[in-house]
């Protein structure tokens, strides 16, 4: 029980943060934390002066009862996906802060910063070379995927 409350306190505190002082570009989907406060969606617009600029997207975060100690489960959502070499079409996206660089000590918005910036750095619109395959093996938790970070560049291991 007192697990929860701390999962509760700390999700409150981070809703919070992210609705008086979101990220550029990411406003919380209000009506998607009415339903339940582990599930949340938020919505993006690309950077001005990026290759995304005026796109639209959506972001999901599921947090488990382990958050913060455990990272969100978090991926795009909705009718577009941002074509990029680290997110593949079904919406789950290569970021190493989202699996092994995870820390309790980040947030939603650190996670938001991040994506962003991903985003606004990219020089080409492409998806991951192995797209059709990982969306065709891959669990439907992101999560799941064990990735080999190195350098810009990155892979997935099938695990069955």
């Amino acid at each position: 029980l007192a697990i929860m409350q701390n999962l509760l306190k700390r999700l409150q505190k981070e809703l919070l943060a992210l609705q008086n002082d979101p990220p550029p570009g990411m406003t919380l989907n209000e009506k998607s934390v009415q339903n339940s406060i582990t599930q949340w969606i938020v919505d993006m617009e690309g950077a001005p002066g990026t290759l995304y600029e005026g796109e639209k997207f959506q972001l999901l975060f599921k947090f488990s009862s382990r958050y913060p100690f455990d990272s969100p489960q978090v991926m795009f959502t909705g009718e577009n996906i941002p074509v990029h070499p680290h997110v593949y079409s079904n919406g789950h996206i290569c970021l190493s802060i989202l699996t092994e660089d995870w820390s309790p000590a980040l947030s939603v918005q650190s996670v938001c910063l991040s994506i962003i910036s991903m985003l606004s750095s990219c020089k080409e619109k492409r998806r991951p070379p192995d797209n059709s395959f990982y969306v065709r093996t891959c669990n439907k938790n992101p999560k799941k995927t064990k990735w080999w970070y190195h350098g810009k560049q990155f892979e997935f291991v099938v695990t069955f």
